[in-house]
């Protein structure tokens, strides 16, 4: 929407200023921060009386987390709504991958819904691992598969390697796989991360800005040659969006930072993880997107090899996964944890813009 206020320049050099990404990208921040803010003490409000009785944390992580029950969680609808109002506005609505992004943003916001809401007036551990994962492949299935029918990029199926300057493989129909793998691992990860009063969101704020300079840079055809990355016509809307999952992500962690006064819950993690892998695939930085998000990948193959090591040898490698309540349970204070865990994903987000120019 905003866009087409700069047609009106002729009335004021003012509007002039909508024309550019930069401008746009600091409005969507920070509408999207101070949405946030703003709709924060109301939501919580609303959620604390619709949860009362309700039960919200699980019984496989360390007792010290029972002081918690009765935090309402579904903090996501702060992020969908603030994030999404923003978007509206601040993009280029005829940009074909905003949607795509917008359309995983709300599919796996609807999905981490139906999960919190079992979990929450029915008792139970909400739904079975295996019926969420149709149900996320199917979604991102979907929207990947209409990524791919309307993009025109000659370039859309194939995988460039970081590091490397003329290393792509072309994947074909392959490729939708690997979007799908990105999309709901990035989802699921995000997921797994979110243990700890603002453990998961401290990270997406890094990754996302992340991605929003990867997208602005893909999007400039100077910049992406000199980079010798792919350019995308159009990416930098997909910066806008960035923008705005960072200013959402600001404005939430000022109610879930130690001590958390609401829960992201699945609502929040599997919409922003999916956002967050869409935008790796969007912007053709698939690979990146593992190194950026390096933590989110750690606390995931924390599980993997858990659980793998438990069935196969009847040994835990760590005290508790995923990683963090590890740590937790090796008597590091929850403070300490979420810090360290920030400082690392912003080294993996800083390892990740290197690979720009490291070719």
């Amino acid at each position: 929407m905003a866009p087409y206020l700069s047609h009106y320049a002729d009335v004021s050099i003012l509007f002039n200023l909508f024309r550019y990404l930069s401008f746009r990208g600091g409005g969507a921040l920070l509408s999207a921060m101070l949405l946030s803010l703003a709709l924060g003490p109301w939501l919580i409000a609303k959620l604390r009386t619709m949860q009362q009785g309700g039960t919200t944390i699980r019984e496989d992580v360390p007792s010290a987390h029972m002081a918690k029950k009765g935090t309402p969680t579904m903090g996501g609808f702060l992020l969908l709504v603030s994030s999404s109002l923003s978007i509206l506005f601040w993009t280029d609505l005829n940009v074909a991958s905003v949607w795509i992004v917008l359309l995983l943003f709300w599919g796996f916001g609807a999905i981490g819904f139906w999960d919190d809401i079992r979990k929450i007036h029915h008792a139970s551990k909400g739904i079975s691992a295996r019926v969420k994962l149709i149900v996320e492949l199917s979604v991102a299935g979907g929207v990947c598969a209409l990524y791919l029918w309307q993009s025109d990029l000659p370039f859309s199926t194939s995988l460039a390697l970081p590091f490397f300057k003329d290393l792509v493989f072309e994947l074909g129909l392959c490729y939708l796989l690997l979007s799908l793998f990105l999309v709901v691992g990035s989802a699921n990860a995000v997921n797994l991360t979110d243990g700890l009063d603002g453990l998961a969101t401290g990270p997406l704020i890094a990754a996302v800005g992340c991605f929003g300079l990867i997208a602005y840079l893909s999007g400039h055809a100077i910049y992406a040659t000199h980079l010798n990355i792919f350019y995308i016509p159009d990416a930098g809307e997909l910066g806008v969006m960035c923008a705005a999952f960072a200013g959402s992500c600001l404005g939430f962690l000022w109610f879930n930072a130690p001590p958390a006064r609401i829960f992201m819950g699945d609502t929040g993690s599997l919409s922003m993880g999916a956002a967050l892998g869409a935008m790796g695939v969007l912007t053709k930085h698939e690979i990146v997107l593992g190194i950026v998000g390096g933590l989110f990948v750690l606390e995931t193959l924390s599980v993997i090899v858990q659980v793998a090591s438990f069935q196969l040898f009847g040994k835990r490698v760590f005290a508790i996964a995923p990683l963090h309540h590890h740590f937790e349970q090796r008597g590091w204070a929850e403070s300490t944890i979420v810090v360290r865990f920030w400082i690392v994903s912003i080294l993996f987000a800083l390892l990740g813009l290197a690979t720009l120019k490291i070719r």
